[in-house]
C-alpha cells in the first residue's frame, strides 16, 4: 500500500507496528518499582504475567534491565536511561488519548517519599493518614536514608526527597518547613539550671555525623564550654538516650514534642541565636506528572501543620 500523497513513509513507525506496545506500562512500572511483585500489583497483573513481560522486554531491547543483588534488583544504566523518556512518552499517550488526569480517589499507585528517620518519625503518621483518607487505594511507601546518595533522588520509584538543609542535592528544592533547636535533658537534672547551665555543666548526647549542627557552631562563637559524653550516628536516637540514660543535647523541637509521650524529657529553647533547621522538598527529576506533583505537594504540607503547640512547654508539660 503506498502512503498518502505529500506523507514519506517512515521505516520507524512500520517497525512499531510489528511491537506490542503494550510492554511500555509493564516496563515502566518494573523500572519505577525495582520489585516485580509491586510492579504487577501496580499495573494489576500476576507476578508471572510481569515476569513473562520481563522476559520478553529483554529480549526487546536487548539488556538484562534489571539483575539481582542480594535480595533486591538493580537497574542496569540502560534500564536508568530509560526511565525519563518513557515517562514522557506514556504521559503524552495519556494526553492523545484522552485519560482523565490524576484521581487520588480511584488512583492506585505506590507512592515513595524517602527521607531521613526523624523526618519519618515526625512527619510519617500524618502523611499516612493524609494519603489514607485522600488517596484509599494508594500504597505509601517510606524509604529511610542517614545521608542521601545520588541514587536516592532518582532510583527506586521515588517521587519526592524530604532532605535537610545540612545535606546538598543536584536537584532544586523548595522548603517544606522550618525546625527550631531546643536543648534537650533528663528530667532529674537540676530544675533551677537554665539551659546553658545544662550545656556547661551536663555531658552531651551529640549526632555523630560530618554535618556539624549549627547550634554546635553557636556555641563555639560564644566561647561556651561543653564536653561530649556520648556519640550517636543515629540523630533519632539521641532524645531517647538522653531520656533513658541521662544527659543533655540540642535537637529539634518537632521530634522533642514528638517524642513528648514516648520519652520523658526536660525541653528548653536553645538559649544562643541560631536559625531553625529547614526540610525541603526534592521533586525527582524525572516525574513529569505535575497534577500528581501538586497533589502530594498539597499532601506534605498539611502533613507539617504540626499538632503541638509552639513552645517547649507544651512537650515538658509545664
Amino acid at each position: 500500500m503506498n502512503p498518502p500523497p505529500g506523507h514519506r513513509a517512515d521505516p520507524d513507525l512500520a517497525r512499531l507496528a510489528s511491537i506490542n506496545l503494550n510492554l511500555l506500562v509493564p516496563l515502566l512500572a518494573l523500572l519505577e518499582e525495582g520489585s516485580v511483585t509491586r510492579a504487577a500489583a501496580r499495573v494489576g497483573m500476576t507476578q508471572p504475567a510481569m515476569s513473562h513481560a520481563l522476559s520478553r522486554m529483554r529480549r526487546l531491547l536487548g539488556d538484562e534491565l534489571v539483575t539481582r543483588r542480594g535480595s533486591g534488583l538493580v537497574l542496569t544504566p540502560r534500564a536508568l536511561e530509560l526511565i525519563a523518556p518513557l515517562r514522557e512518552v506514556l504521559r503524552h499517550t495519556a494526553r492523545v488519548v484522552n485519560f482523565p488526569g490524576f484521581d487520588p480517589a480511584r488512583d492506585g499507585r505506590t507512592i515513595t517519599v524517602a527521607m531521613t528517620s526523624s523526618t519519618a518519625f515526625v512527619l510519617g503518621p500524618a502523611l499516612a493518614r493524609l494519603i489514607a483518607e485522600r488517596a484509599p487505594n494508594a500504597t505509601l511507601r517510606i524509604r529511610n536514608f542517614v545521608e542521601p546518595q545520588a541514587g536516592d533522588f532518582t532510583d527506586d520509584g521515588v517521587d519526592v526527597v524530604l532532605l535537610s538543609e545540612a545535606f546538598t542535592s543536584p536537584y532544586p528544592r523548595e522548603r517544606l518547613h522550618e525546625n527550631r533547636w531546643v536543648v534537650i535533658a533528663h528530667p532529674d537534672t537540676d530544675p533551677e539550671a537554665s539551659a546553658l547551665d545544662l550545656l556547661t555543666a551536663v555531658p552531651h548526647v551529640a549526632y555523630d555525623s560530618r554535618h556539624r549542627v549549627p547550634p554546635y557552631a553557636a556555641l563555639d562563637a560564644h566561647g561556651v564550654q561543653y564536653r561530649i559524653g556520648r556519640l550517636i550516628s543515629d540523630f533519632l536516637l539521641v532524645p531517647h538516650l538522653v531520656a533513658t540514660a541521662g544527659g543533655v543535647a540540642v535537637h529539634t523541637f518537632r521530634v522533642a514534642a514528638a517524642m513528648g509521650d514516648r520519652a520523658n524529657l526536660r525541653v528548653e529553647e536553645f538559649p544562643l541565636p541560631v536559625s531553625p533547621l529547614g526540610v525541603d522538598m526534592v521533586w525527582n527529576p524525572h516525574l513529569a506528572d505535575v497534577e500528581f506533583i501538586d497533589w502530594l505537594r498539597a499532601i506534605l504540607l498539611d502533613a507539617t501543620a504540626f499538632g503541638p503547640g509552639s513552645s517547649p512547654s507544651d512537650v515538658s508539660g509545664e
